[in-house]
């Protein structure tokens, strides 16, 4: 027989039912639709990026070939150069939908594969700075802003506006002179051949990224640590006598979780717009390279999918960042609440005393 005192409690939803709650679909479908459009808007810009510049690509595609008028004319109608600018754009963009994304006006291969075999390389080096950046900036945002106006504070802040304002090339070089030259423990460049030589050629490289994110990461932390220590309710917790690491840990570091993963999406989107430099440092076959050579030699179908392709992975990091803000604090979330079922106990009404 059931105890009479015993009260019925309601099991927990199942996980997906949570994750409805905090990402319901319209929400979710309302953000990619915003997206893609952004997507959409971008795309004429970075399409006419190259098309109004200086010089002629039909040149360009001669190379050291005579470049008479019947010459111009047949390049020009052979990659579609003489068509209207609406014209093209819609060519380009039908294209982009289906994979194709064009030939290289400098190698005459196809830009999607090149992109494909310099994008991997890219990623493991934008993961590495990302990784720098949360190793560094993280507990010393947390530790500045506990430490707040305090010769802590100050040392911290100051490592962080050096980091700040040292270009990415000149870091690089400080930190090939001292590792690779100097104590010979790393590689000064190339991107190694896989595995284990892999991570020691990206190890420098990947600091010289994180550099110069970890101040912008220290400074976001370190201001979100400093409001929530000033809320009312962490105040309420240190004064009935909870333990500091249980107030840190329960009130002031998930009071920070918003910001800080705000801050985390601006962070990838400038490590993914920092590589074209560090790659150029260390050597490094990624798309920074590739962008610039193809800049240089105004290869412009690479030019134009390459900067499409950073635009979608910014706009990616975006769109993450902004479906993790519901998940990571409940007051964000817009999801519908949860009707009970008959016989259930809603948290208005006392729960049911079973017979």
């Amino acid at each position: 027989m059931t105890d009479p005192g015993r009260l019925r409690a309601d099991p927990p939803p199942p996980w997906h039912t949570r994750l409805g709650d905090a990402l319901p679909p319209r929400y979710v479908i309302r953000r990619l639709a915003g997206t893609a459009a952004l997507l959409l808007v971008l795309s004429p810009a970075v399409f006419a990026l190259l098309r109004f510049a200086p010089g002629d690509p039909a040149r360009t595609l001669l190379g050291t070939r005579s470049a008479t008028p019947e010459a111009l004319a047949s390049v020009r109608a052979a990659h579609h150069l003489d068509e209207p600018f609406v014209t093209q754009y819609a060519r380009w963009l039908t294209g982009a939908f289906g994979g194709d994304l064009g030939t290289s006006i400098r190698t005459g291969e196809s830009v999607a594969a090149a992109l494909g075999e310099r994008l991997a390389l890219t990623g493991q080096l934008v993961l590495a700075g990302f990784a720098v950046a949360l190793l560094l900036g993280l507990p010393l945002g947390v530790l500045a802003g506990l430490r707040a106006r305090r010769p802590v504070d100050r040392a911290v802040q100051s490592l962080g506006v050096l980091a700040l304002s040292t270009p990415a090339f000149a870091g690089g070089l400080l930190l090939i002179y001292v590792f690779s030259l100097m104590l010979g423990w790393l590689p000064a460049y190339g991107p190694g051949t896989g595995g284990t030589d892999r991570l020691l050629h990206l190890l420098l490289p990947g600091i010289t990224l994180g550099l110069a994110v970890t101040a912008v990461l220290i400074k976001l932390v370190r201001a979100a640590v400093i409001r929530e220590l000033a809320r009312e309710h962490v105040t309420f917790a240190l004064a009935r006598g909870v333990p500091t690491r249980t107030v840190l840990v329960r009130y002031v570091l998930r009071g920070t979780a918003v910001p800080v993963t705000t801050g985390i999406g601006l962070v990838l989107a400038y490590l993914l717009a920092g590589t074209v430099l560090v790659e150029q440092v260390f050597a490094l076959p990624g798309l920074g390279q590739l962008l610039v050579q193809s800049v240089t030699f105004k290869d412009v179908p690479v030019v134009q999918a390459e900067a499409l392709l950073l635009a979608a992975l910014i706009c990616l990091a975006t769109l993450v960042t902004d479906l993790t803000h519901p998940l990571v604090d409940p007051r964000l979330r817009t999801g519908r609440t949860r009707h009970p079922r008959p016989g259930r106990s809603t948290p208005d009404e006392p729960a049911e005393v079973k017979a």
